[in-house]
């Protein structure tokens, strides 16, 4: 349980730096700070998927509360004006706590008072509770009521709401609930209650500001409408609750959506594949990112602004399903990527409004096939994998022999050519207008590993299948591509791999890139050069919270990631640390080392930060990026799910040595210890 006392929450500084995060596994969320002072445009206590997993809409930014105690008022919410915090009911904050979800615990003169936030899985539905847990009043007071005030945006949640005259202010009133409905063409809220009384107010709060979006060099004020406030009398019942939602709720369910939702998070984190605390919070992190898209599921990449990415839910899939025993819910993602396979690609976004999927990326159609060698490797579902993926990926390989969009093209050294001017194909991926920050066109190193490894579990499908003209055909391919890499990628003068070779001088970057060419299961480079790298990238690249994306030294080295999104982006991929890269290292380093007890222990020393990182940030998750420079400063998206899976993985698999081992009955896999290297798929014949 992470929680927080009054030295913390009463310390503004500290108190906003934190972020509580509740997900619906639809897309929708609720986050804030742990003071309730919202600090960016996403905040918001209901954020709605009104076209799951996508289209997001901020209806219900917060719930403004005040005390009153004999006719005195005493404000328990907090927000930012120009040049002023008020109120501040942060003051009155005795502890914050994730137990499972958020829970604030007020204390005024005597009295304490608890207010807890959860989502109700599968509907954009935020239960908000509060309960009066002590009243050592000291004069046992005759008036007791707490007023809440919900304030509404009913935006995009990439936007901003100001006061304007179109709104429609009437409330539909039915006993315990309230509805309204302010925008045509935009869902209702249905806002049910236990509320003693409730008035219509009709007002408009104007001037929010949101620090986080200011330091970003986007929209950072906005105006809230204040349609109604709640009376709740606690002398009469010491609990009061609203449930906010799309939906026409009934409060009186409250308790038993309360004791669900506890059931199903205690059930997560049995789940966990290690029993400590460190797995078993990463593996409660997981589920938050594993979101349905129609009948089938998909990966929600970041929170609070990515929808579902195939680059990303590929990397991420293994970790997030694989060894927390969530079989079923990595055979429907792979079944609903390959259902949207075009020429031989893989859609790398499905865009916010549920448009036709986008397909701009070089390496998720490679990360497809890793994903489906862990599937197999830890489910032994293969008749899954012959039916469905098998001739899938055998067309997506024919397509990159015979060329698809963007130049993806094997050339005649049997390695990956892909890129256009003004088009960013791999992960390294940031643009601003018509500047590719990273084009990396021609052959970059990570692409070549990649497409090494898609050939081998290829090849080994094929034998696996009974499929003899596969098997020596992705064999010779495999054959090829391992020559022409050792000789092309090598960097004799650095002891380490060219990033990118295209016809001219190759570059000589030092960049993370590289690692997969050692952490991926199928590997091209001898073992001396194997370990050369390795050591490489931890001399230059490992920090506390990942891998830099550029060496230090290297001209183009951003140290901060701050401004405009100008200068965001530029530093995007020029030095930024990304936290996942730190998977693919470990798995790296530990195969380098033979999976020797030293090296599984140097790798566990290496994720305690990370552990603690967990109380930062986005509480229980891993954000998506940190500055290159200490003290490492955490940016970009609270919670990324490449970085808890990647995280998740490494420390399972490769620091407590927790791997599949394939019944040949191809039952479901037991776990086991080991200093072993992964199995191959060779091995379940």
């Amino acid at each position: 349980m992470i929680q927080f006392k009054k030295s913390v929450c009463a310390d503004l500084t500290e108190a906003l730096s934190r972020e509580w995060l509740e997900t619906n596994g639809i897309g929708g969320f609720a986050s804030s700070t742990i003071i309730g002072l919202n600090t960016r445009r996403y905040h918001g206590l209901l954020v709605a998927a009104t076209k799951p997993p996508v289209g997001r809409y901020v209806l219900l930014s917060k719930l403004d509360e005040t005390l009153f105690i004999e006719g005195h008022a005493i404000d328990l919410s907090a927000n930012r004006y120009p040049g002023a915090v008020h109120p501040q009911g942060f003051k009155y904050l005795k502890q914050f706590r994730l137990d499972p979800f958020p829970v604030f615990t007020y204390e005024i003169e005597g009295l304490e008072i608890e207010k807890s936030v959860f989502m109700i899985q599968g509907e954009n539905s935020t239960v908000v509770h509060y309960e009066l847990t002590r009243n050592n009043h000291p004069e046992s007071p005759n008036s007791l009521r707490l007023e809440v005030r919900p304030l509404i945006a009913f935006r995009d949640y990439h936007s901003t709401t100001h006061e304007n005259g179109s709104i429609n202010p009437a409330l539909e009133l039915t006993p315990g609930r309230i509805s309204v409905t302010p925008y045509q063409g935009l869902p209702s809220l249905h806002l049910a209650h236990n509320a003693a009384d409730v008035a219509k107010t009709g007002d408009w709060y104007r001037n929010f500001e949101y620090d986080a979006e200011r330091e970003r060099g986007l929209d950072f004020q906005e105006d809230l409408f204040n349609p109604l406030v709640f009376k709740f009398d606690f002398r009469m019942r010491r609990q009061a609750t609203i449930i906010a939602s799309t939906e026409q709720q009934d409060v009186a369910l409250a308790a038993e959506y309360r004791q669900k939702e506890t059931t199903r998070r205690r059930a997560i984190c049995v789940s966990s594949p290690v029993n400590d605390a460190f797995a078993q919070a990463l593996t409660s992190a997981a589920d938050q990112y594993l979101v349905s898209r129609g009948n089938e599921k998909t990966v929600v990449a970041g929170y609070h602004w990515f929808s579902d990415w195939g680059r990303d839910t590929m990397i991420a899939l293994p970790g997030l399903t694989l060894p927390t025993g969530k079989h079923d819910v990595a055979r429907s993602i792979l079944r609903t990527f390959a259902q949207n396979v075009s020429q031989g690609m893989l859609p790398n976004r499905f865009p916010d409004a549920g448009e036709t999927p986008e397909y701009n990326t070089v390496d998720a159609t490679l990360w497809f096939f890793e994903a489906a060698r862990s599937y197999l490797a830890y489910t032994g579902d293969a008749e899954f994998v012959r039916n469905e993926l098998y001739p899938v990926f055998a067309d997506i390989i024919a397509w990159h022999v015979r060329g698809t969009r963007y130049g993806i093209k094997i050339d005649p050294s049997g390695l990956l050519a892909s890129g256009e001017p003004g088009v960013q194909l791999t992960w390294m991926d940031a643009k601003v207008g018509d500047w590719v920050v990273t084009p990396r066109r021609g052959k970059p190193v990570e692409i070549q590993a990649l497409w090494y490894n898609a050939l081998r579990i290829m090849e080994e499908f094929a034998q696996k299948f009974n499929d003899e003209a596969g098997v020596k055909r992705y064999r010779n391919m495999a054959a090829v591509a391992s020559w022409s890499f050792n000789r092309l990628f090598w960097n004799e003068s650095t002891g380490c791999l060219y990033d990118v070779t295209n016809g001219a001088p190759p570059d000589p970057a030092i960049r993370p890139n590289q690692i997969f060419a050692v952490s991926l299961p199928y590997r091209m480079l001898p073992a001396e050069r194997a370990k050369s790298v390795v050591e490489k990238v931890r001399e230059h690249l490992l920090t506390p919270y990942g891998l830099r994306s550029l060496a230090p030294s290297d001209p183009q080295y951003k140290g901060h990631y701050a401004g405009g999104p100008f200068e965001r982006d530029g530093a995007y991929h020029q030095g930024t640390v990304w936290p996942w890269l730190l998977g693919p290292f470990i798995t790296a380093y530990v195969k380098v080392n033979g999976g020797s007890d030293a090296a599984r222990e140097q790798a566990a020393e290496w994720l305690e930060p990370l552990e603690s990182h967990l109380s930062e940030a986005g509480l229980g998750h891993i954000s998506e990026i940190f500055e290159a420079d200490a003290p490492h400063r955490p940016c970009g998206c609270i919670a990324q799910a490449w970085s808890v899976a990647e995280i998740l993985r490494a420390y399972v698999e490769d620091v407590k040595g927790v791997r599949p081992v394939i019944l040949a009955t191809n039952q479901p896999y037991r776990e086991r210890r080991t200093n072993e290297l992964p199995i191959t798929i060779a091995s379940l014949v």
